[in-house]
This record gives C-alpha cells, sequence and structure tokens, in this order.
C-alpha cells in the first residue's frame, strides 16, 4: 500500500501549527484589498493582520482562488517522493477551487499514472471543513487506507453543521448576502442574525435582538439538535477577529462542562476566505459525527 498525503485547501482554516505539526498539505486562497496586488492566505497574510486591515480601512476585500498551477505546485512533490494524494477542497457551491485541483490532477496523472489522486468536494466551508479534515488525519493516524477514508469521508461530510451569529451586518451587505436597507435597519434595531451552514450552502435561520442573545441562541440550537447523543459528536468552536476569541473559549468551556467533546485546542479562526463575507464578528459553533461510529 502506497502512503498518501492529505491536502486542503486554505478554507478549512486550520490553525498554521496545527497544519506543520500534523504534515497537512496547505494550497492558499489569496485576498486583494487594492484589485492589483493579492496575498497568499496564511503564508503572505494571517487573519489577524487581514481582520485589522479591514476594520482600519472600508475598502471592501476580494478573494481568489487557487489556479490549477498553486494545485500542481503542491501535489507534485508528494507525487514525486511516491505519495497518493487525498485532497479536500471547499465546497464547489462557493467557489471553484475544487474545479481547479480536479484540473490539476488531470494533467499530473499523464506524468504520474501510477499515482493515486483522490480530489474531494468536501460540501463544507471554514470550521466544517476543518473538522472534517481534522477527522481524516486523525483516521490516517489509525491506519486507515487511502480506500477506507473514501468511505468514511463521503459519510462524514454530510454529518457537519456550523451555527453562528455575526454582531455586524456590513460585511453580509457588502457581498451581496443582505440588502442595504436589510443591513441598516438592523444596525438600527440591535438585530444580529443567526446562520447556518450545511450541506455545502449557507441558509440564514433567524434573527433576535442583541448579542447576547445571539449567543445563547446558537447554543441552544447545537444543544437542541445534538440532544442526548454528545458522545457521538465532537464540536470546535470559531471566531473571527482575535477580540472575539476570549468570549468563543467562554462558550466552549461552558459545553465542555455540560458533557460535550470539544476540539480544543485549536479553536477555528475564520479565515479569509469567509471572513471577506462573514466580516470580523462572527461567532459559530460546529460539530461533525465522530468518524469512529460512522
Amino acid at each position: 500500500m502506497r502512503p498518501y498525503q492529505i491536502i486542503s485547501d486554505s478554507s478549512c482554516d486550520i490553525a498554521p501549527e496545527y497544519i506543520e505539526k500534523n504534515n497537512l498539505g496547505i494550497v492558499p486562497f489569496f485576498v486583494s484589498f487594492d484589485g492589483q496586488k493579492y496575498y497568499k492566505e496564511i503564508y503572505e497574510l494571517t487573519p489577524n493582520d487581514f481582520y485589522d486591515k479591514i476594520n482600519e480601512t472600508s475598502v471592501f476585500p476580494k478573494t481568489s482562488q487557487p489556479t490549477i498551477q498553486d494545485y500542481m505546485d503542491v501535489f507534485e512533490p508528494y507525487l514525486k517522493e511516491g505519495k497518493d494524494i487525498l485532497c479536500l477542497c471547499l465546497t464547489s457551491n462557493f467557489s471553484g477551487s475544487f474545479q481547479s485541483a480536479v484540473n490539476a490532477k488531470n494533467i499530473l496523472s499523464e506524468s504520474y499514472p501510477e499515482a493515486r489522486i483522490e480530489v474531494i468536494d468536501s460540501r463544507n466551508v471554514t470550521a466544517s471543513q476543518g473538522i472534517l479534515v481534522w477527522e481524516v488525519i486523525q483516521m490516517r493516524d489509525e491506519g486507515y487506507t487511502l480506500d477506507q477514508q473514501l468511505e468514511k469521508i463521503e459519510v462524514l461530510k454530510g454529518t457537519t453543521k456550523i451555527n453562528f451569529t455575526v454582531d455586524s451586518l456590513d460585511h453580509l451587505q457588502k457581498g451581496g448576502r443582505i440588502g442595504k436597507a436589510a443591513a441598516l435597519a438592523g444596525t438600527i434595531l440591535n438585530i444580529k442574525p443567526i446562520i447556518i451552514a450545511q450541506h455545502g450552502e449557507l441558509f440564514p435561520e433567524s434573527k433576535v435582538r442583541g448579542h447576547k442573545k445571539a449567543l445563547r441562541t446558537i447554543m441552544d440550537m447545537t444543544r437542541k439538535e445534538i440532544g442526548d447523543k454528545k458522545d457521538q459528536y465532537r464540536l470546535v468552536l470559531l471566531h473571527a477577529e482575535q477580540a472575539r476569541k476570549a468570549t468563543t473559549e467562554e462558550l466552549a468551556n461552558e459545553l465542555k462542562e455540560e458533557g460535550f467533546e470539544v476540539i480544543t485546542p485549536p479553536l477555528i479562526q475564520v479565515g479569509i476566505t469567509i471572513g471577506t463575507h462573514a466580516g470580523p464578528t462572527a461567532i459559530g459553533i460546529c460539530y461533525i459525527k465522530k468518524h469512529e461510529l460512522i
């Protein structure tokens, strides 16, 4: 059996120290503040620098997906080492990253016909993609073969969900997710949206008044959805700007005290790919079914 290398695009939002510790290959997205100079996510611009930048300026950033060449540059060194590739990409509903990876696979397969290059549309985003990658890494370390991984991933990627909220509607409005009038009304009335990410899509769930009530709402949603099956799921908490980390840690500790299995560290910091649209104030809870129970 040939060894295989796990790779993800950077929208998985896994902490850099965890990436290095677990030998995870990353293909970065790009972001620009002027439409001309683009920065590689993680490698040239950290999430904290990104949020500092958008808090300091009124410019709405733009993201760019990895190119075919970007994927080839990451894939090929592992292929030269005699490894197969297992690559998980941001949901194809949000980006063409998955298609870039597929095209890279098709090109490289001609030069490395003995290698397997498996490219998967994760149907997930930010923390739900990250927690899926986390499960895949655990399975690799437990000795799962590539075929066993593929079978598990197909089921696992449908068991994830993110419940999250944002304190400001500005970036949702700028990104075209809500109208300007709705954003203005939300600001005046202190309305906070409750948003879910599931099956590769974002859905508005409800609206509540006030930040504290919004946090209580996403906590209660998570409790209700998992119910008495706490032992079947793993959770991870996510936040955007650094100023939200302490609040997120408080929520994580509360859930741990209630018997939920929360993966800490790392808390997942929402990166530029989703942070461009959600803005710096996002806080959320993500869960996935444990791979050993699939």
